[in-house]
């Protein structure tokens, strides 16, 4: 499993390699990525925690964006939709895909303590959800997973 989120890394990289993705991807695709749509994944590729739709509309409303709610939720199921972010349901807040242009299933590893966010991706056909699905005659079209614990920069802290 690929997981992206806790170790040390090159944030600006991380930030700048997910956007030209998600550009090359609305080409491709004939997606238009408006200036708002944009900002919104930028905004959601800064950090590595969950945001909430009323984080990001405040952002949006002080660079001028606009100050009504459906800016940022038309941005955010424009970039769902599109596979660009995902919606974590515990924490009805949205991150950007670490794995832009990839089908996955992905998995979210989510501090209880600093909200950052992991995500890793994984098979679920072939795991114990598979297993069940296929007992049952049930074809899997969609999985999330979440699963919330402490991260290793928090658990250091504790352990400080």
């Amino acid at each position: 499993m690929d997981t992206i989120g806790f170790d040390s890394h090159d944030h600006s990289a991380c930030r700048t390699g997910g956007l030209e993705a998600v550009e090359a991807q609305c080409r491709e695709q004939g997606l238009n990525l408006t200036p708002v749509r944009r900002r919104v994944l930028e905004i959601l590729l800064e950090e590595h925690r969950a945001l909430g739709a009323y984080e990001i509309l405040d952002r949006l409303r002080a660079e001028g964006h606009g100050s009504q709610p459906p800016v940022a939720y038309r941005a955010l199921d424009f970039l769902t939709a599109h596979g660009f972010a995902h919606k974590i349901e515990r924490l009805n807040a949205f991150t950007a895909c670490s794995h832009p242009g990839e089908n996955h299933a992905p998995v979210f590893l989510i501090c209880r303590i600093c909200n950052s966010v992991a995500e890793g991706m994984a098979e679920p056909a072939k795991g114990n959800l598979g297993r069940v699905a296929a007992e049952t005659g049930f074809k899997i079209e969609r999985t999330v997973t979440e699963a919330e614990g402490v991260c290793p920069n928090c658990q250091k802290k504790d352990a400080a």
